[in-house]
């Protein structure tokens, strides 16, 4: 009789366990998803600031049609993507590294860069760009104890039977968007 009372109460205790593993992987899920929409909201947030930027320089540089262009084709690329995080990284770094010839095209402007618009403009990109960097890391930090708890012993033994999956970081892809950008006016 006591022995069958050991017995139940392991087993009750490993169940209980199994529910708390259980649990912190939903919650660990849940955060990576929500650390995601934080990039997205700055993302978004940058998408809504490109088509004034766009329209001050095009004041100054008409004639730099080619680089105004690919801004817009990047901008709206990265607006009406819908896939996966490590997709979605190459797209946004696609819109980086067009701002970034679109900024060395102002570098020939003097008026332009002078222009109260256009260095508000610059001072808010800046700014959301320093917060989509905040937002990465919030979620590489999730995504990383996410995948710590699917990992780890015994948490892997529950992730593996209900089908948990490691989430992407949201990384850089080339060695260049590393570097500290170098601003000069």
């Amino acid at each position: 009789m006591v022995g069958t009372l050991v017995f139940v109460a392991i087993v009750v205790l490993v169940v209980l366990y199994a529910v708390v593993l259980y649990n912190k992987l939903v919650q660990g899920r849940n955060e990576v998803k929500n650390a995601f929409s934080g990039i997205d909201v700055q993302l978004k947030r940058r998408h809504d600031l490109i088509p004034n930027l766009i329209e001050t320089v095009k004041g100054y540089a008409a004639h730099e049609k080619g680089t105004l262009d690919a801004v817009v084709q990047a901008r709206q690329q990265a607006v009406s993507f819908s896939g996966g995080v490590e997709e979605r990284a190459k797209v946004e770094n696609a819109l980086s590294q067009t701002l970034r010839s679109l900024f060395a095209v102002a570098e020939a402007y003097p008026d332009l860069k002078a222009n109260q618009n256009f260095i508000a403009l610059q001072e808010e990109l800046s700014g959301t760009e320093n917060k989509i960097g905040f937002a990465r890391q919030y979620y590489n930090d999730s995504a990383m104890r996410y995948k710590n708890r699917i990992e780890m012993f015994p948490g892997n033994i529950i992730a593996g039977n209900f089908g948990f999956l490691a989430e992407p970081f949201f990384q850089l892809e080339e060695a260049a968007d590393r570097a500290v950008p170098q601003v000069k006016f």
